[in-house]
């Protein structure tokens, strides 16, 4: 089996997550690192014992290189992602694709003009409760739907923000708490619900001195004129779960965490509810999460590439959720109801 060789931009704290994730897949290896710090690229030399850069046409001349796994601050993943695709380097981003819709288009428009594949980590969706539900819906279990609601009431130490030059700010994070931490739980919304027809926000800064919004809310009405809740918040002690409740007009189900704690179905006799063991939350502490969904996510990808398949999160999907939550911040700006499509201001 031939194995793919992957670059990762961005030495920080998920660069650990995917390396230990690709370690673990056979057609897989990590061959290069790239920072935009000297010294950081030569600890990661030290930690990963693999060839580390500090320049990114550098690193993009690596003789192996197949694939770029993006890691950088959200905002900066558009420079790093056009450089690759005209390289002609697969593309996997960690999440947001980027912080405004102008920038993820470029990316997507570079890989597509390139003929590379591209793949934005969202790796919930590869949890089995997760694909469990999406599955019962699909096949209309819950029948039509009525409500989808998403909550991720998180907690962050002030040490968060202060030891880090780019989480909260608006170029580096493009916002808070919805672009940062809500977007994984509004992705899987907006994969369960379908497109947005409007939303009506409020997002506010409450408690940590960032640039970003650390506390807001939605109403959301989904083009099948279901209607919607989505909560997102960096400053509510201690932190709990992220929550994905869905109403149908035969039944509801909620995912907490990524494990499934409510599920009924009318006329249906109550099946036990086997938890997914292998989720975790980032509730109160960002790297509790593990690394055996981005493994699932990074299998899939390398199968996509292989097999010339569609990637599940291509680009244009992964845009949804950034579409959103620009949307969020001029209903919050505007003090009134935006619709979607939405036309970015920025």
């Amino acid at each position: 089996m031939r194995k793919l060789k992957i670059g990762i931009v961005g030495t920080g704290a998920i660069t650990g997550k995917h390396a230990d994730a690709i370690s673990e897949i056979e057609n897989a290896e990590l061959v290069a690192l790239c920072s935009s710090s000297s010294e950081r690229a030569k600890a990661a030399k030290e930690k990963f014992g693999i060839d580390t850069y500090s320049d990114i046409s550098a690193f993009l001349t690596h003789p192996e290189l197949d694939i770029v796994c993006i890691c950088t601050a959200s905002g900066h993943h558009m420079e790093a992602g056009l450089l690759a695709a005209k390289a002609g380097k697969h593309l996997l981003i960690e999440k947001p694709i980027e912080i405004n819709l102008n920038r993820a288009d470029q990316l997507i428009d570079a890989c597509e003009e390139n003929g590379v594949k591209l793949g934005v980590i969202f790796q919930n969706r590869f949890s089995a409760d997760y694909l469990k539900l999406k599955a019962a819906v699909r096949e209309g279990k819950f029948g039509k739907l009525l409500m989808g609601n998403a909550h991720v009431n998180w907690y962050r130490a002030p040490e968060y923000y202060s030891g880090s030059p780019w989480k909260g700010t608006l170029e580096g994070d493009g916002g808070g708490a919805f672009m940062n931490q809500g977007i994984h739980t509004i992705d899987l919304l907006l994969d369960i619900m379908g497109d947005v027809q409007s939303v009506f926000a409020k997002v506010k800064t409450a408690l940590h001195p960032i640039e970003g919004e650390d506390l807001g809310a939605a109403l959301v009405t989904f083009e099948n004129k279901a209607l919607g809740n989505i909560t997102a918040s960096t400053a509510l002690y201690p932190g709990l779960p992220e929550r994905l409740e869905i109403f149908g007009k035969n039944g509801s189900a909620v995912l907490e965490a990524g494990k499934l704690i409510q599920w009924s179905i009318q006329g249906e006799q109550s099946e036990p509810i086997i938890a997914d063991t292998i989720t975790g939350s980032g509730a109160a502490d960002p790297m509790a999460i593990g690394h055996a969904l981005h493994k699932a996510q990074w299998e899939h990808y390398l199968n996509a590439i292989e097999k010339n398949e569609p990637v599940l999160v291509e680009g244009k999907m992964a845009r949804k959720s950034v579409e959103l939550i620009r949307a969020i911040y001029r209903s919050s700006e505007l003090e009134k109801e935006v619709e979607l499509p939405f036309l970015d201001h920025i």
